[in-house]
């Protein structure tokens, strides 16, 4: 694998700042009188000199790039847990337990603040698979995909919750600049130019979001923002329904 030029750099670096250690212990272990306890300047300093530049740089450069190796692996294989395959954002998994973290922070710092799920799903998507072909559905969701991400900040989350659904968990916002940013999703991914045939098919989402305060798990707030999400659905699809999110006595 690949490493990058600031990658080899501190490899380098490391490798150099290690010999100088291999070179000081040589000197140290060879200056070192057991009998009188005393340092001296060591019988042979040239090799003590010679053999750690011939052998530590390749040992450590070896060692140093398959460490380098591994936590590239690491990470790859993180990334793999996390992510979905075919659009890149996060998994259901990992959405799911970055909004329960956050949730959970919040409560410990006792902080109030506004914040905002909204519940993503394709309108009529299964007629695109029908129609087109599960290829065509699938470049249907990495656009749509591609639109919602590119739609809001980089601190908001975009996951994929299953198959034709989305979810984005904005934090401190207030519900009047939650209902623009849904309505800019929506507005942006009925513009995408989907051409799975010569003409053009139009795309469209249903969103339900609710605005909320002080709720203690992902679960509760995605049954309220689903439950909105429906009603997107039943009151003629390609729409957004929003609202407050009140916390009741059992969840309390």
């Amino acid at each position: 694998m690949d490493f990058s030029a600031t990658s080899w750099g501190r490899v380098y670096l490391l490798t150099f700042l290690g010999t100088i250690f291999c070179i000081g212990v040589a000197f140290a272990v060879d200056g070192y009188s057991f009998e009188s306890g005393t340092w001296r300047w060591g019988s042979d300093p040239l090799n003590n000199l010679l053999i750690p530049l011939i052998l530590a740089p390749p040992i450590l450069l070896l060692l140093l790039g398959k460490n380098r190796q591994l936590a590239i692996a690491h990470r790859e294989l993180m990334t793999f847990a996390t992510t979905d395959s075919l659009t890149s954002l996060l998994n259901r998994r990992a959405f799911t337990e970055l909004v329960d973290g956050y949730l959970e922070r919040v409560e410990e710092a006792c902080e109030t603040n506004q914040n905002a799920l909204l519940v993503i799903d394709v309108d009529h998507f299964k007629m695109i698979n029908d129609r087109y072909g599960h290829d065509r559905g699938d470049e249907a969701l990495k656009m749509i995909a591609q639109t919602i991400r590119s739609s809001v900040r980089d601190t908001d989350l975009v996951g994929r919750m299953g198959g034709e659904e989305f979810s984005v968990f904005i934090p401190k916002k207030r519900k009047e600049i939650v209902h623009m940013m849904a309505e800019r999703i929506r507005a942006a991914i009925s513009e995408i130019e989907f051409k799975p045939s010569q003409d053009l098919h139009p795309l469209s989402v249903s969103i339900g979001g609710v605005v909320f305060e002080n709720y203690k798990t992902f679960q509760d707030i995605y049954r309220g923002a689903d439950e909105h999400f429906y009603a997107a659905k039943n009151n003629g699809r390609n729409r957004v329904e929003l609202s407050v999110l009140k916390i009741s006595a059992s969840i309390q």
